[in-house]
């Protein structure tokens, strides 16, 4: 029988449905079963925790989080309650009837097993609704996209509480003091995992220089400083070179990287984000960037003179509006928010979009145990930009992750 194993939960919403366990037992349990813990029933006893695939009758087939589907058969005298994203206990959990169980809805069963070895005969049922949990996931995008902000870690210092970190922008960068207190929630991505759901807790001795980071929380008067509520961070590859082989059986290219000099092996997966840049977008991206370059060094050689590095400025702001064909809108001043969303506008490539030879610019992660990592953004079609820059590579970095934190597979 496949049951979820509970350290892979689906973020706050499971651990919600997890902590209740306990309050389970006590509460919702019939009597005859709530002095046995110690007794054959409770080692037998099973929990499942996952989506409802279908409802039919008393008879549930649920897809758990473990991989899967279990068969689910709710008893006549099983409790079943709902709760609201976000509780942590049964305190305001509302009884429902079981006709409210709708496809969609996440789902903690709890209950023995079937002798058939493949059916869990339900006694207890905590559910919450698909539309809650969507219209809680709007939310928390809509509270990270007006609250937070995103960045590379330049430094941590512990003892202070504090880091800093590079926002994105191809011209003058710009920094950001963030600071950490007691009730900061820190988050990191697991090494083999691209979701914000199967991130972890995290101490802040564990960010490292180099990590990409997002957090949310008040920001100062200058925008210099922010104090963050919550922060999710991960230490991510950056990749950039041609493709040397491609393993379509395998869902992975190996790319030759010019950083390196080393081919790399990667892994395509259904959350990696694929595209290919038009022409025209690839070239005016090139160009952004060598002015950017030029003016750089104009700069410098100005001695920091502001009006000789106005171009630089410029350039980092126009790289999510013009060349990447974005909106504007917030984001705009570092020009990844509206490269990010006119990603997000293309269509989506796949594997056999590309061919050996190809120039592609990779985000991944560090990778699992058997060493391999995960794309989490790729981009063909970038052969002007790695002309016309040996660190272009970066321009994907901190908005590689697919969405903001809030959503079932979500980045921050």
């Amino acid at each position: 029988m496949v049951f979820c194993n509970p350290k892979r939960r689906k973020g706050s919403l499971a651990a919600a449905l997890f902590a209740a366990v306990g309050t389970i037992v006590a509460a919702c349990l019939p009597a005859a079963l709530r002095g046995q813990t110690g007794g054959a029933q409770a080692a037998n006893a099973a929990r499942a925790v996952g989506t409802i695939k279908s409802v039919s009758g008393n008879k549930i087939v649920l897809t758990t989080d473990a991989g899967g589907d279990v068969s689910v058969v709710v008893q006549q005298a099983a409790k079943l309650v709902r709760v609201e994203p976000g509780q942590k206990d049964l305190k305001e959990a509302v009884p429902i009837p079981l006709e409210e169980l709708l496809p969609g809805d996440r789902i903690l069963v709890r209950g023995q097993p079937a002798e058939d070895g493949k059916t869990v005969l339900a006694t207890a049922v905590i559910a919450m609704k698909k539309s809650s949990i969507a219209e809680k996931q709007a939310h928390e995008r809509e509270e990270w996209q007006k609250h937070g902000m995103a960045g590379l870690v330049s430094s941590v210092d512990p003892a202070a509480s504090t880091m800093l970190i590079t926002l994105p922008g191809m011209g003058e960068k710009k920094t950001v003091t963030v600071h950490l207190s007691q009730e900061t929630i820190l988050r990191r991505y697991a090494p083999d995992s691209i979701k914000f759901d199967d991130a972890k807790p995290a101490r802040l001795e564990q960010i490292k220089v180099g990590d990409q980071l997002r957090a949310r929380g008040t920001r100062s008067a200058d925008g210099s400083e922010l104090t963050a509520t919550e922060i999710v961070c991960g230490t991510f590859r950056n990749i950039a070179g041609t493709i040397s082989s491609i393993d379509a059986s395998a869902n992975s290219i190996t790319v030759q990287d010019l950083a390196t000099k080393k081919p790399i092996t990667v892994r395509i997966t259904s959350d990696s984000q694929v595209r290919k840049l038009p022409l025209p977008m690839a070239q005016g991206i090139a160009a952004r960037l060598k002015r950017t370059g030029a003016d750089s060094e104009t700069g410098s050689a100005a001695g920091g003179n502001p009006s000789a590095t106005q171009g630089t400025r410029a350039a980092g702001t126009q790289v999510g509006g013009a060349a990447a064909g974005g909106p504007g809108g917030p984001g705009r001043g570092a020009g990844g928010g509206d490269f990010q969303q006119a990603l997000n506008r293309m269509p989506p490539a796949t594997l056999g979009d590309l061919q050996k030879g190809d120039a592609v610019m990779i985000v991944a992660t560090e990778g699992g145990p058997n060493g391999m990592p995960s794309v989490i953004t790729l981009l063909g079609g970038v052969e002007p930009i790695l002309q016309a820059s040996s660190n272009a590579s970066t321009i994907l970095s901190p908005w590689s992750l697919s969405e903001a934190p809030g959503g079932e597979a979500g980045n921050p």
